[in-house]
C-alpha cells in the first residue's frame, strides 16, 4: 500500500539528494548540512514504511491513497537524543525554589532516586508509556531514554527494561550520581556501575552515559564507566560541562562518544575539539530556561563546525518538558539559531547523535516518521511558540497521532 502526501507548503527533507524529476527542485529554505534543506509545493510518497519519493506535487507519480495537507508543512519527526523518562515521584517544590532563587544542584537527583526505588514496576510503566505518548503528540517519533535513579543493580536493571518497551535507543546511566548508601566510598560504587551494574543493564542497552561533572563523576571516573561500556558492546554518550567549566567535553571526544549533552561551559579547547571530531554537540535549552543557568553558546559551536543538535532532557528535575517544538522555539530565541538550524538540530542532528541513518531526514530509503504542522512553514514552531501546531504524526508510514483527510 503506497500513500501520496500531497499539496504539501514546504516539505523540510533534510536530505541533499534533488527532487524526482527533470530540473532542479524548487528550493524553499538552506540544503547545507546543519540547516533544514526544504521543498516548496512538494509531495512526498510512502510505501512499506518508508520514503519512496520526494519532488513537486505536479510530478508526482500514483499512489494507492492522498493525503492532502492544503498548503501546511511537513518535516521530519522530531528525534530527541536526550531524555530521563524512568522515574518515580516530581520534584515542583524543587522547580518553585529555583524559581524564587535557590541555585540548580546535582544533589536534587538523589529524591528522584528514593521515589524510584520505592516505585512499583506499574507505576514507573505507566509515567514512561505517558510521557513516550506525550513526546508522540508532539512530533517526537525517535526517543532515546536514559536509566539512572535506581543506582542499585536490581533498580538499574528494571530501568532500562522498562525503557526497552518504548524504545531502542536505551541508555545506561549508573554514573548519574553516587547514591547516599556509597557517600563514603565512590570508588566502591564505580566499581559496582562497571561490574555487576553494567553486566545487568547491557542486555537491555545500547549506549552508556556519565554525568561527568561536579558533585557527580571526575574525569578518570567517567572514562573508566565508557570504557566499561566500550567492553560490554555499548557505545558511549556524555553528560558535559553542564554546571560549570570542566572535563566533561575531553573525555567524550577521548572516548569516541556519539555526544557531548549540555555544553553549557565550552573553553576554546572543547570547541575545538567538537568541531574536530564525530562527537555531536547535543543542547539542551529547555535546561537552561528551568534553571535560569547561562544559556549555550549555540553560534560559537556552529561558527567553529562543530555539528549541533537540541533535545528535551525531560526528567522531573532540571527539566520537566516533553516538547521539542518549545525546544526549537528556545533555541532560536536563546541560542541564536536561525529556524532552519534548529529543525535540522532537532531532527537530522538528533539523528547523527544516535549514530542513526535511517530518521532525521526525509530522503529516499528513510524510515517514513513524518510531522503535519497545522502552519505553511517550519518557521512557525518558533514564530508561535507555546501554540499547539502538530496537526499529525506519522511514524513508520502510520499515522499514530492526529487526524488528516484522505482522498
Amino acid at each position: 500500500m503506497s500513500t501520496l502526501i500531497t499539496n504539501i507548503g514546504e516539505l523540510v527533507t533534510n536530505s541533499p539528494e534533488p527532487a524526482d524529476g527533470p530540473g532542479p527542485p524548487v528550493a524553499a529554505g538552506p540544503g547545507r548540512p546543519g540547516e533544514a534543506a526544504a521543498l516548496a509545493g512538494a509531495a512526498l510518497i510512502i510505501e512499506d514504511g518508508r520514503v519512496a519519493w520526494t519532488g513537486p506535487a505536479s510530478r508526482a507519480p500514483a499512489a494507492d491513497q492522498a493525503v492532502d495537507c492544503g498548503g501546511r508543512a511537513v518535516l521530519p519527526g522530531f528525534v530527541d537524543s536526550h531524555a530521563h523518562l524512568v522515574f518515580g515521584g516530581e520534584r515542583s517544590a524543587e522547580f518553585a525554589a529555583r524559581m524564587a532563587g535557590r541555585p540548580y544542584q546535582a544533589g536534587g537527583i538523589r529524591s528522584t532516586v528514593t521515589a524510584t526505588r520505592a516505585a512499583t514496576d506499574d507505576e514507573l510503566r505507566a509515567n514512561l508509556r505517558r510521557l513516550a505518548s506525550e513526546m508522540l503528540r508532539q512530533g517526537t517519533t525517535t526517543v532515546e531514554c536514559k536509566s539512572g535513579y535506581g543506582l542499585t543493580v536490581e533498580a538499574e536493571q528494571r530501568s532500562v527494561a522498562l525503557a526497552a518497551e518504548v524504545t531502542p535507543e536505551v541508555t545506561f546511566l549508573g554514573a548519574h550520581v553516587v547514591p547516599p548508601e556509597y557517600g563514603d566510598d565512590p570508588g566502591g560504587y564505580v566499581d559496582l556501575v562497571c561490574g555487576p551494574m553494567l553486566a545487568a543493564c547491557a542486555p537491555s542497552a545500547k549506549w552508556v552515559d556519565a554525568f561527568c561533572e561536579r558533585g557527580a563523576f571526575g574525569a578518570d571516573e567517567a572514562a573508566a564507566v565508557l570504557a566499561a561500556g566500550r567492553q560490554a558492546g555499548l557505545m558511549s554518550r556524555v553528560h558535559a560541562n553542564q554546571l560549570g567549566h570542566g572535563p566533561g567535553v575531553q573525555v567524550a571526544v577521548a572516548a569516541g562518544a556519539a555526544s557531548a549533552d549540555h555544553c553549557t561551559y565550552l573553553a576554546d579547547d572543547d570547541v575545538a575539539a567538537l568541531a574536530g571530531s564525530d562527537t555531536v554537540a547535543t543542547l539542551l535549552p529547555g535546561v537552561e530556561f528551568s534553571t535560569r543557568q547561562p544559556y549555550p553558546d549555540a553560534r560559537r559551536l556552529l561558527a567553529a563546525g562543530a555539528t549541533v543538535a537540541l533535545a528535551t532532557d525531560c526528567n522531573p528535575g532540571s527539566c520537566f518538558t516533553s516538547s521539542m517544538p518549545l525546544v526549537i522555539a528556545l533555541a532560536v530565541r536563546e541560542l541564536r539559531m536561525t529556524t532552519a538550524e534548529a529543525v535540522w538540530a532537532a531532527t537530522a542532528g538528533g539523528a547523527r547523535a544516535l549514530r542513526r541513518a535511517d530518521v532525521g531526514h526525509l530522503g529516499s530509503g528513510a524510515r517514513a516518521d513524518l510531522v503535519l504542522l497545522d502552519a505553511p512553514s517550519h518557521a512557525y514552531l518558533a514564530y508561535r511558540p507555546g501554540v499547539p501546531l502538530v496537526a499529525a504524526v506519522w511514524q513508520g508510514g502510520e499515522l499514530v497521532a492526529g487526524a488528516v483527510p484522505a482522498t
